[in-house]
Order: structure tokens, then C-alpha cells, then sequence
């Protein structure tokens, strides 16, 4: 057990005082005891995406429900616009720019959290709480010098608080393309050991630079290495044939693990953390779901994203836990249309605009880099399902839900994450003091309340590939989001005080901790 995890673990008598949306608790509310939790992170879905968010290009019904009975955030951040460091900051409570190594990672990666820091899964399971993750993982595995996926991998997610795992090693746009479960590659056939490389090529398999007739998905970009069912990938690989994942069936494999995992937890409460390869490239829909959007495959994956949420509510209700299940919904970070394959995203929007109204997206320090769809529905505890519109960061759910848990953490803790519970289930509508945002280049931003200030950078103001406005500039930026949520007009010369003020801010946040 890691030392001083937590000041205390009592019960959860204070519980049945929350109730949602600042109503008045009614007098039959029930005694609320440890709630269920599930935590799913979507993959660069953008909060023009889904139709409970106002897109009137495609229909979302599952999560348009499960907003409909909880808590719909318009004001909800990621930490950072990409993946491996929102991970990272939520499952930590420390925002990844004060790591290093906390970038997007290589599938080979180590992992990335170091097995002495107190995770989000550390706490649920000191409580006695059955832990699972569950799908992409993108936060590394094995020790430093990389993994060796042939044997037992150590450290892995067991190794900071999970019970069981069936992950995603990285994306599903990187190698190695097989699924790793409680530290072993799944279905692997030790005669025919993995190799991986980022550096090099290794083995003879072909790749989508040497072999282009053998790719049934071009790349746009970049993704030109090894071949797997077809897809070229980033990064090399050899061996694992069959251990190797079908992409059309990925999301029905993780959907499953995750049913399976709420099913096996009837001893005790659990908490499942799942992240859903969808919407990621390459965006390959199983056969129910492709073609159906009108949208190509992006929107097609969107329809196979709300179909995995509605297998999990589903399941909840058919086990009769759903009335005690806090259940969130979120994304690591904003949208991308183009991220490196010729999937023809962007020729077939068909005026669907996954950006919403808002300027940049994944990479960006603009608005739909982090501002994220967020819901949270727990209908024992939220009687009145409405829109929370106050300002939320995902770095504050470690401390939220242990403070619903009524877990005290010790000191140094989760240390940039902020208890707010009762901004959580929609009874506190007001705005958290500040949030930090985090683009590619590692330039942070600062919005508290009508107010935006973006750092100063020398970084490139467009990422290569994508051509998604970074938000980089060699002078500050200021937006007052309230009038102008676009990012259109920078004010910072008309205002040098607010300039001044949340500059100096920024930097009291940077060196606090």
C-alpha cells in the first residue's frame, strides 16, 4: 500500500445531503451508500459532435439520454488538447506540464506515472473498490528502456491501482496493434515474439511506404510504417500475428471487457476507467455502423461511440445499479477532421461542424483544443438533470470524487486538484477560479471568468500535419470569451492590465506545487 494514501476512508453519511442542480433535497431521498463509478474517456470527439451538444448532422440518442438525466457541462475543459497529457493529468490530479515525459506517447513508451504516485485508481481501490481500466491507455507500460511485450509487463496499470486491465497500449494508430490484459499481450503465441521500433524498421513486414498497393486506407500524413489489416501505422512492428486486432471489431471487444467487468463487480463497488479508441483515426466502424452516418467514417464511428455508451447503460440498468452509478462521460481533448489518413472526413462534413463554434481543435490553444463535452449522470444523487454552464476542469475530478467519497487525501495528493463535488452533480453553478489550458508545444493559457490569456510562444503558430491553428504567438493574446467565445479579436493591447493580471496569475499557478 502506498504510504499515507489517504488521511482517512469514512462512511458516506454526509452523502445523502447532495442533491442536483441547487434544488432542495426532497425528504424521501435516499440514503446514499458508495457510489458505483465509471469514468469514459472518447477519443478526439468535439463538442459540436453530438446532437444533446446542438449538431443537427448526426443523431447521438444514447448520450443525448444519458445527459438528459444528468448533468450537461457547456463549460467543462480538458487539461491539455492531446491525449497522453489529459490522461495524465486526470488519473493524477497534477497537470502534465510539470512532468516531463507527459507527451503523446510512442506505443513502446515506459510508463509514464511513476508507481510511487497516488492515482485516482490508487484511491478507489484503498476504499475497497473493485478497479478496472478498460481500452486505450496511452499512458506507456514496462520500465524505463521500453516495453517488452513478450512476457509479463511490469510495471503496468496493476502497478498504480487498477485490479484488472484489457487495454489499448497506445492508439490505435500506433504500434504494436494487440491487446494487453492484467500485463500479458492477449492471444500471443510465444513462438512468434513481438518486436517493436519507433527508431527503425524491424522484421519484413511491409509498410505503407514500401508497399503502397497493400494499403486499403492511404495516409494523408506521416502514417507510412508498418501494415496491419491493410492500415499503415505509425511505428514498426514484427511478429504477434495472432494476437493481432481486427479494427472493425474493437469497439464490440472493449465494449464487451467493459460489460464483462461491471458484471464480475457484484461483490463490491467498482470503479471502471474506459477509454474508447472512437473517434481516433484510422476510423474503421464495424459493418453495423458503416455508411449509416451520411458522414463517412467519422461520423460513423461517432455512431458506433454512442452505441458502446448505451451497451454500458444498458447494462446498468439490466443489473440494477444504474440509480447508484456515477457515471461520467467526456473527451481527452477537441477534434480533428484530417489526422493523417484519406478517410475523406472533411469532404464529407456535409456542414457538420465538430468544432462547434469555436476556433482551433486537437493540438490548439484555442477553445475546441479543450473545451470538451462533460456529462455526469447519478440519478440517486441527481434528482434535477440540468446544464451546469460554470467553469470545470477534468483536473478537479480526482478530488471531486473523493471528496464525494468523503476520502480525505494526504497531503501532496492529486496537489492541482480542487474538491467540487458539488459543481460535479450541478448543484454549485459557479465558476471554478481559473483553468489552465495546454496545447501541442507545452504553451499554457489561462481563462478565469469572462477572461482568456495565452502565453507568449516562439513555437509554430500551425501544427505541420494538420494545419490546426496552435494558438502560438510571440505576443500575449487576450479574449474576453463572453462577447467573443470565437477567439477573434485579440484585445490583449486594449487591456494591459487584465494582461498583466492573469499573466502574473499563470505564473503563480506554474510555481505553486
Amino acid at each position: 500500500m502506498k504510504q499515507d494514501l489517504l488521511v482517512c476512508i469514512s462512511a458516506l453519511s454526509g452523502l445523502a445531503g447532495l442533491t442536483g442542480c441547487g434544488q432542495a433535497q426532497k425528504q424521501e431521498a435516499p440514503n446514499l451508500k458508495r457510489p458505483n463509478v465509471i469514468f469514459i474517456y472518447s477519443d478526439d470527439l468535439g463538442i459540436g459532435d453530438l446532437s444533446c451538444y446542438g449538431a443537427t448532422k448526426i443523431s447521438t440518442p444514447n448520450i443525448d439520454k444519458l445527459a438528459a438525466q444528468g448533468v450537461q457541462f457547456t463549460n467543462a475543459y480538458a487539461t491539455s488538447a492531446t491525449s497522453t497529457p489529459s490522461r495524465y493529468g486526470m488519473l493524477t490530479g497534477c497537470y502534465p506540464w510539470r512532468k516531463e515525459n507527459t507527451g503523446i506517447a510512442p506505443g513502446n513508451s515506459e510508463l509514464i506515472i511513476d508507481t510511487t504516485c497516488v492515482t485516482l485508481a490508487d484511491v478507489f481501490h484503498e476504499a475497497g473498490y473493485h478497479t478496472g481500466a478498460v481500452g486505450k491507455w496511452h499512458l506507456g507500460l514496462g520500465p524505463v528502456g521500453g516495453t517488452n511485450f513478450n512476457g509479463l509487463i511490469k510495471p503496468n496499470t496493476q502497478s498504480i491501482g487498477f485490479d484488472y486491465e484489457f487495454i489499448i497500449p497506445a492508439t490505435v494508430d500506433r504500434v504494436p496493434c494487440v491487446f494487453v490484459e492484467n500485463g500479458r499481450v492477449a492471444g500471443l503465441d510465444p513462438s512468434d515474439p513481438i518486436t517493436v521500433s519507433y527508431d527503425h524498421k524491424v522484421g519484413d513486414w511491409p509498410t505503407g511506404e514500401e508497399n503502397p498497393e497493400l494499403v486499403k486506407l492511404k495516409p494523408s500524413q506521416g502514417h507510412n510504417n508498418t501494415i496491419i489489416n491493410g492500415i499503415p501505422r505509425i511505428g514498426w512492428m514484427t511478429g504477434g500475428k495472432s494476437a493481432l486486432w481486427n479494427d472493425e471489431e474493437i469497439a464490440d471487444v472493449i465494449t464487451e471487457k467493459a460489460k464483462n467487468f461491471i458484471c464480475s463487480s457484484t461483490d463490491k463497488p467498482f470503479f471502471l476507467y474506459m477509454g474508447t479508441q472512437d473517434v481516433h483515426v484510422p476510423r474503421i466502424p464495424h459493418p453495423r455502423f458503416a455508411g449509416k452516418s451520411g458522414l463517412g467514417t467519422r461520423g460513423d464511428v461517432i455512431l458506433q461511440l454512442d452505441w458502446t455508451i448505451g451497451e454500458i447503460m444498458n447494462t446498468l440498468d439490466s443489473l440494477g445499479i444504474a440509480d447508484n452509478t456515477l457515471f461520467i462521460f467526456t473527451s481527452d481533448n477537441g477534434p480533428v477532421i484530417d489526422d493523417g489518413y484519406q478517410d475523406q472526413a472533411r469532404e464529407m462534413l456535409n456542414g457538420h461542424t465538430p468544432m462547434g463554434i469555436y476556433r482551433g481543435g486537437k493540438y490548439s490553444l484555442y477553445e475546441a483544443g479543450t473545451r470538451v463535452p462533460f456529462i455526469v449522470r447519478w440519478p440517486a444523487a441527481i434528482q434535477q438533470p440540468c446544464k451546469q454552464q460554470g467553469l470545470f476542469s477534468q483536473i478537479d475530478v480526482f478530488a471531486s470524487l473523493a471528496e464525494i467519497m468523503e476520502m480525505p487525501l494526504a497531503k501532496g495528493v492529486a496537489p492541482d486538484s480542487h474538491a467540487r463535488s458539488q459543481a460535479l452533480i450541478g448543484k454549485d453553478q459557479s465558476d471554478r477560479e481559473y483553468v489552465v489550458e495546454q496545447n501541442l508545444n507545452n504553451t499554457l493559457a489561462i481563462i478565469q471568468g469572462e477572461w482568456k490569456y495565452l502565453q507568449p510562444s516562439d513555437k509554430p503558430a500551425l501544427e505541420f500535419w494538420t494545419k490546426t491553428e496552435l494558438g502560438n504567438a510571440p505576443e500575449p493574446q487576450l479574449y474576453n470569451l463572453r462577447k467573443d467565445p470565437t477567439e477573434k479579436e485579440n484585445v490583449a493591447s486594449q487591456n494591459p492590465e487584465k494582461v498583466k493580471e492573469l499573466a502574473t496569475l499563470l505564473d503563480k499557478v506554474i510555481a505553486s506545487k
